[in-house]
């Protein structure tokens, strides 16, 4: 019998090769390279003359508006960008637990309660334990249809038989083909698989849910191609140890990749935080040293947070640096700056930055805000409980103007603060009719004498 044919795939990015390589050359990651069985079709059964289409000018295509269908919950629709789109492959990721099928299956029923047809196909989970998750989440105002099933052909079969509205996969790693002989989560079983899914989504018109493993490095499972061929990817995203959960696209087709969905992880479910920034503050210290509200932007969304900081005398010859929640490197930069700009010598103490609440915030806006809480714990000076402060510090000490000003100052007053200081260039842009004062500064030494000077 002859030797089955076999290449080599990247895990990362899909190079092929016809050997194994210690490096791919395609995207310079080192060890990624898996050997897969090939199955080759023949020419006559992939092409033919009645399959070949015409190329039409891009002047007649009539563009036609986006038919979305709201999926009932607002945290979740925000990050589609307004509803689901039909005929979408949607790729959801996240740490095991972390309550990605929980989602889903509310979405599920939300959608069957508007009278949708909805499949959801389990390749990990029988049909009881799915009824045991449904009755924690409250009762289901529709049928939803089951399907336990990893043969993709079969559930294909199922699917062309049923036509339904929408379908759940979970989990594409436990999915495979018959014609592909190697294991269920390999490169080429994930990869044919996904291609089918999206062939079937695109032919039949129906919204396919696919959930996916991730690494130990928090990214989906399987090779990268696979990101490359679903029209949204989404991860699930949160702290074992806290309650929140934060849903964001980190690509989408049909709507922006920032926005993103909080959700509170309780004994019925997930329920959204429409209010983030008083989700994120509460329980904050009030009249503490090294305590400072910024204001972040999440797509169109303001959140407030608390940044906090602890400058202590260490006992090493080496102080610590920490960072939670933040750029590590930033965070040595700002201090490099505080060091040089005003003479504040941190050489011979320890520094911890957090971000408290979880969150990880990595734009440039949080810089004043982190320079103000090292500068407060370092001088032991409470900052005001009712001051935000937000703006981007350059290496020369500046304070560079940041972007959607104006929102950040309406969540600020919204939540009943009293002082914001910015930065200088953004004053004169600030429209919102508020109560707020507003304090504008054009470098650090600003801020330090402001802090002096309102202890």
């Amino acid at each position: 019998m002859a030797k089955a044919k076999t290449v080599f795939f990247c895990k990362e990015c899909g190079y092929e090769s016809s050997k194994w390589l210690g490096q791919c050359p395609g995207c310079r990651q080192w060890d990624t390279f898996v050997e897969e069985p090939v199955i080759r079709k023949g020419v006559s059964a992939t092409y033919s003359h009645k399959e070949l289409k015409d190329p039409v000018l891009l002047s007649g295509v009539k563009a036609e508006a986006e038919t979305r269908i709201s999926s009932n919950i607002g945290e979740l629709d925000r990050v589609f960008g307004g509803g689901i789109v039909p005929a979408s492959l949607v790729l959801v990721g996240g740490d095991p637990g972390i309550g990605k099928s929980t989602l889903l299956l509310q979405m599920c029923r939300e959608l069957v309660g508007q009278g949708k047809k909805v499949l959801y196909i389990s390749g990990e989970e029988s049909k009881g334990q799915i009824k045991m998750r449904a009755d924690r989440l409250g009762a289901f105002s529709g049928e939803l249809l089951l399907l336990c099933e990893t043969n993709l052909d079969l559930i294909e079969a199922v699917v062309h038989k049923h036509k339904p509205d929408i379908i759940v996969i979970d989990s594409i790693q436990t999915m495979f083909k018959e014609d592909i002989t190697s294991a269920p989560g390999s490169v080429g079983q994930v990869r044919e698989a996904t291609g089918a899914l999206m062939r079937l989504a695109k032919g039949t018109g129906t919204t396919i849910f696919i959930i996916g493993h991730v690494t130990k490095e928090g990214m989906v499972a399987g090779p990268r191609v696979l990101e490359h061929m679903v029209d949204t990817v989404l991860y699930f995203e949160g702290d074992n140890y806290a309650s929140y959960r934060v849903l964001r696209a980190v690509k989408n087709r049909f709507g922006s990749t920032n926005e993103i969905g909080v959700f509170e992880m309780q004994n019925s479910g997930l329920a959204e935080v429409k209010n983030p920034s008083e989700y994120m503050l509460n329980g904050r210290p009030e009249g503490e040293p090294g305590s400072v509200v910024s204001s972040a932007i999440e797509g169109t969304r303001p959140i407030l947070v608390e940044v906090q900081a602890l400058i202590s005398r260490t006992n090493f010859n080496m102080p610590r640096r920490t960072a939670a929640g933040t750029d590590y490197n930033r965070v040595n930069l700002l201090m490099a700056v505080l060091e040089k700009r005003l003479g504040i010598q941190m050489g011979d103490c320890d520094a911890y930055v957090n971000v408290a609440g979880g969150m990880r915030i990595t734009e440039p806006a949080l810089d004043l805000a982190i320079i103000t809480a090292i500068i407060s714990s370092y001088r032991n000076i409470a900052i005001n409980p009712n001051t935000i402060v937000f703006g981007e510090v350059g290496l020369t000490g500046e304070i560079r103007a940041v972007n959607m000003a104006d929102y950040r100052v309406a969540e600020a007053a919204k939540m009943g603060f009293e002082l914001c200081i910015l930065p200088k260039a953004n004053v004169g842009n600030i429209k919102v009719a508020s109560n707020i004062k507003l304090v504008g500064v054009r470098n650090i030494q600003e801020v330090m004498d402001y802090i002096k000077e309102n202890r």
